[in-house]
């Protein structure tokens, strides 16, 4: 995956909950497709899933962007050890002659 595009899947509480509140749209922000057509057709678990969502959306919203950032910091530390593997055949190079 691009780095670059994993930082744009980073998800704002701040949407997420205006998304709750106005349309019940949170769960196809985060992804999650098939939570919410059943959020749906269920009316949002008959309001009270609505509800245990009000209090839990932060921790939703957690875990998914930790997801990124790990894979972020994946990227970066393959990127790293890539360059410290260039910097060590370039020294070596030059150190040959």
């Amino acid at each position: 995956m691009n780095k670059h595009y994993l930082q744009s899947q980073i998800k704002s509480s701040g949407t997420t909950y205006l998304l709750w509140f106005f349309f019940g749209f949170h769960y196809a922000y985060l992804g999650k497709w098939g939570l919410q057509i059943l959020y749906w057709i269920t009316f949002g678990g008959f309001f009270i899933w609505a509800i245990i969502d009000l209090f839990t959306l932060s921790g939703r919203i957690a875990n998914h962007n930790a997801l990124i950032f790990q894979q972020i910091d994946e990227i970066e530390k393959r990127d790293r050890d890539a360059e410290q593997a260039r910097n060590l055949a370039m020294l070596l190079a030059a150190k040959g002659n």
